[in-house]
């Protein structure tokens, strides 16, 4: 417990922004809110911004992905990828979409892992270009309002607590605890609401 209010009086003002601002994005997107983009857009802005300025270009890199990520997930929510230009709805993949996803996110993982573990001095390479890969992965799945992408969250947040624990990452330990029960709830909600529009769907061909 010393160990995780140390790390959390560590923090700086920045820091503690950005995670209010991911914790609003987490919990907006649950609620199928416009504005989660808004608040990705800011926590990444700040994160992008602290990571460049403590020489993390990656993850500074990263979390400008995750940037431009806001504004397209943003014009995909209010139908700017349908011809229809309604508002875009969840959907359900299927498990052999989700297969070849899953098969290209692993081999890349690996090919990323055995680079960084062979000629850079990173701790858990392997475990870490797995978040990474399937991060970068689901926050897509995030943007095309895909079910399943709750799922991936919840093995990528549990799969980042390890490691963050490893790591002595405490107070990120806390937040991605936080994260899994999110996503666990978001799954469920989600699911509800795919269901929903599924029978209003049979019922207007009815």
């Amino acid at each position: 417990m010393e160990l995780l209010f140390s790390g959390f009086q560590a923090m700086s003002i920045w820091e503690y922004a950005a995670v209010a601002f991911s914790l609003a994005y987490v919990l907006l997107a649950v609620r199928q809110s416009l504005w989660c983009w808004p608040a990705a857009f800011v926590s990444t802005l700040i994160y992008t911004i602290l990571f460049w300025q403590g020489a993390l270009l990656l993850e500074s890199a990263l979390n400008f992905y995750y940037l431009l990520m806001a504004f397209y997930g943003w014009w995909q929510w209010i139908g700017g990828g349908n011809a229809s230009g309604v508002e875009r709805k969840i959907e359900s993949w299927s498990r052999a979409r989700h297969l070849k996803w899953i098969a290209s996110g692993v081999v890349l993982a690996l090919l990323l892992g055995f680079v960084a573990d062979k000629y850079t001095i990173a701790k858990l390479a392997y475990l870490d270009a797995f978040t990474t890969v399937f991060a970068v992965m689901t926050t897509y799945f995030v943007t095309q309002k895909v079910l399943e992408n709750w799922l991936y969250w919840i093995v990528i947040d549990l799969a980042s607590i390890f490691l963050y624990w490893q790591l002595e990452y405490y107070p990120s330990v806390v937040l991605f605890g936080l994260y899994t029960l999110i996503a666990i709830k978001g799954y469920r909600d989600w699911r509800e609401q795919y269901l929903q529009d599924l029978r209003l769907e049979q019922a207007s061909y009815a």
